[in-house]
């Protein structure tokens, strides 16, 4: 993993007085205690775009208080979730699926908050139109255990079948899986921003799944807040700043997606604007509002238990691994 700097040149597209003319800050702001510490580390999961509120949220973590806000780059999925549980990451959005997975594991991470919905679409070449039509099919990943497979595992699992039988998988770093569709040499991929933006663009295969609009999986977070377990014990007061800040960046990624987009690019977190325009724009950022985070761990957990990728009960997971009290706070406290 490897530290990049504060963004300056980011905090200059986003003024503190902009954001609070947005956003607002709350009453009780003033009164509640400063943060315990005004250092924070954050993960850079470039290219991914979905995480955008974590990337926007710079000039509202230093209304909280943080004068030293620092990005370190790590892979999505099941990688960001140890380097969270390790300590070299406080806080990250990440994915559903991985971060069940790693409480299991007994990792020390907490998952704090659902923020967005829909981030992962499922694509086929002509003759797949539908999940159940993978069957004896090829299926690029990155790799067994990523989030690609993770979260198709759990859609394969939904409809009956074994994900270790009835689908072949086809495991790639490098050519990516996304490039592996595009050749045709694997019947379907499922991929997250940038990646159906590109394949869209490029007229390559169909959707089969969009997850911000399909059910069941529209009707659950993709991706959560997941924080140091050690980090949210020591410091109560600035986790619930930090999460706050994240949440005010979600609204902004859902009342302002050219603003936001052009954030991002101008922070070094994506090289394509209309990649990230397209991306804020479909996404559902303002859901947090209206979904329980339990409700997705629960589902979660069902589903990655049926295809046999964890043993614990949702409940036992959702005992161990999580802690919405801050979250149930702050939809009072702005009004969600």
């Amino acid at each position: 993993m490897e530290l990049m700097q504060s963004r300056r040149q980011f905090l200059t597209t986003l003024s503190l007085g902009a954001a609070g003319l947005l956003l607002g800050s709350p009453p009780s702001l003033a009164v509640e205690a400063p943060p315990e510490t005004t250092t924070l580390r954050l993960a850079n999961l470039s290219p991914g775009i979905c995480i955008a509120p974590q990337y926007v949220a710079d000039g509202l973590l230093q209304a909280e208080g943080f004068t030293d806000i620092q990005y370190v780059t790590s892979a999505s999925g099941a990688p960001v979730a140890a380097a969270v549980a390790d300590g070299k990451i406080d806080f990250s959005l990440n994915y559903a699926g991985p971060n069940i997975i790693a409480i299991e594991a007994g990792l020390p991470i907490v998952t704090l908050a659902g923020v967005h919905v829909g981030c992962f679409e499922l694509f086929g070449h002509e003759e797949v139109h539908s999940i159940a039509d993978l069957k004896g099919r090829s299926v690029g990943v990155q790799a067994i255990g990523s989030s690609q497979y993770v979260y198709l595992a759990t859609m394969l699992a939904y409809i009956g079948f074994d994900p270790g039988r009835d689908v072949i998988w086809v495991t790639s770093a490098s050519p990516k899986p996304s490039e592996l569709f595009a050749d045709g040499k694997v019947d379907a991929f499922l991929g997250f921003a940038p990646e159906p933006q590109d394949l869209r663009a490029r007229h390559i295969g169909h959707v089969v799944v969009n997850s911000a609009v399909d059910r069941p999986w529209s009707q659950y977070f993709c991706c959560m807040m997941i924080g140091n377990q050690e980090f949210v014990r020591k410091y109560p007061a600035a986790t619930k700043r930090v999460l706050r800040a994240i949440l005010k960046a979600a609204d902004l990624c859902a009342t302002q997606p050219q603003s936001a987009a052009r954030r991002i690019v101008d922070g070094g977190f994506s090289p394509r604007y209309d990649y990230a325009v397209e991306t804020l724009n479909e996404l559902p950022y303002d859901k947090w509002r209206e979904y329980d985070p339990e409700d997705t761990m629960r589902f979660y957990a069902l589903r990655l238990h049926e295809a046999g990728l964890i043993k614990s009960t949702p409940q036992k997971i959702i005992v161990e691994g999580t802690d919405l009290r801050a979250f149930n706070e702050l939809k009072r406290e702005l009004k969600a």
